[in-house]
C-alpha cells in the first residue's frame, strides 16, 4: 500500500500519539499510518515530543449540525429568534454566532465550525515569555551546563518568597523542546545531559534499547559472593578501550592478584573478524586468560618479572 499524502485528520494524529506514548519510532508509526516518515516526525517537532492535551467540544457549543441548521435556515430568510426558538439557543448565541463569522449573507457552516474549532485553542502564554528577567536567568544556568531541575531547585533556595522568580523543570523541558513558543533558543538543546530535540517516551527506551547498550545484560550486582570479595583466583574482568584514531585495546583483570592483560585490537566489531566463529581478537584474550589460572604463584611471578 502507498503513502497517502492527504491532510491529516484528527483521528489519525490521535492515532499517532498514541502510538508515541507506546514507544514506537517515527518509522513504526509512518509505517502504521501509511505516511511518510518526514511528515511524521513534523507533526511530532512541532509540539516537541510531547503529547498535546486532547481536544474535545463542549456538551453546550454549538455542533456542526447546528450550524448547517443556521445556514439552511439564513439561506431562507428566517429570523434569528426564530432559529433559535427552532434549535432551543439564545437569540445572542447565534446572533454572535453569525456576526463574528462575516454576517447573514456570507455564513457558511462548514467554515465557521472550522474557525471555532480553531479558536478553542486558546493558547496560554507560558511563564518564561512573561517573566523576562526568570527567562534571563534560566538561559544563563543552561549555558552553564546546569539542568532543568538543579535550575528550579536553585531557585526555590536564591528567591524562596518571590512568586514570579520560580519555576518547574516542566517548564522549561518544554519551553526547550516546543520552539513554536518563541522563549528559549533551540542552541541551548546542546547543554542538556541528553541532546535531543525533542521529548522521546519512556517506553521506547525498553522497547529500542540506546546504541552501544548491552542486550539481555547481566547486573554486576548479580555476581556470586565468591568473585566479589575476590576469596577465590580465576575470576577476570574485561574492558574494551577506545583511543585516537581508530585504535581498540582489551583489557583482562584477575580479580584477586590484579594481574593486567592488554591485547590489541583492529577494531570494535567483534563480528567482523570471522562471521563463522570468534574473532581471532577474542581466542587470543581468551587463551592468554586460561594461561594464567594454574596458580596465583604464576601470576605473582609473572607480574613480578
Amino acid at each position: 500500500m502507498g503513502v497517502r499524502w492527504s491532510r491529516m485528520s484528527w483521528s489519525d494524529r490521535n492515532e499517532l500519539w498514541a502510538r508515541w506514548r507506546r514507544g514506537e519510532s517515527v518509522r513504526q508509526i509512518a509505517h502504521g499510518l501509511r505516511r511518510a516518515s518526514s511528515v511524521i516526525h513534523t507533526v511530532v517537532a512541532a509540539e516537541g515530543g510531547i503529547t498535546p492535551r486532547p481536544r474535545r467540544r463542549s456538551r453546550l457549543a454549538l455542533t456542526s449540525a447546528d450550524r448547517e441548521d443556521i445556514s439552511r435556515q439564513l439561506a431562507r430568510s428566517q429570523s434569528l429568534r426564530a432559529i433559535s426558538r427552532m434549535l432551543g439557543r439564545a437569540p445572542s448565541t447565534l446572533s454572535r454566532e453569525v456576526t463574528r463569522n462575516g454576517g447573514r449573507s456570507v455564513y457558511r457552516a462548514a467554515v465557521a465550525d472550522k474557525q471555532a474549532w480553531h479558536r478553542t485553542r486558546r493558547p496560554q502564554h507560558c511563564r518564561l515569555l512573561t517573566h523576562p528577567a526568570l527567562r534571563r536567568i534560566v538561559a544563563q544556568k543552561l549555558a552553564q551546563q546546569w539542568s532543568p531541575q538543579q535550575i528550579s531547585g536553585w531557585l526555590r533556595c536564591t528567591f524562596p518568597g518571590d512568586a514570579d522568580m520560580q519555576v518547574s523543570p516542566e517548564t522549561i523541558y518544554r519551553s526547550l523542546f516546543v520552539q513554536s513558543r518563541g522563549v528559549l533558543r533551540r542552541c541551548l538543546l546542546k547543554h542538556l545531559r541528553r541532546q535531543h530535540s525533542f521529548r522521546h517516551a519512556r517506553a521506547g527506551a525498553r522497547l529500542h534499547p540506546r546504541q552501544g547498550q548491552i542486550l539481555d545484560a547481566v547486573s554486576i550486582r548479580e555476581r556470586p559472593a565468591e568473585v566479589r570479595d575476590r576469596a577465590v583466583p580465576g575470576h577476570w574482568e574485561g574492558d574494551l578501550l577506545e583511543g585516537a584514531r581508530g585504535t581498540f585495546i582489551a583489557t583482562l583483570v584477575e580479580r584477586q592478584s590484579r594481574y593486567v592483560l592488554l591485547v590489541r585490537l583492529p577494531s570494535k566489531d567483534t563480528h567482523r573478524d570471522q562471521p563463522d566463529g570468534p574473532p581471532p581478537s577474542a581466542i587470543g584474550c581468551h587463551c592468554m586468560a586460561s594461561e594464567h589460572t594454574a596458580s596465583p604463584d604464576s601470576w605473582i611471578s609473572d607480574a613480578g618479572g
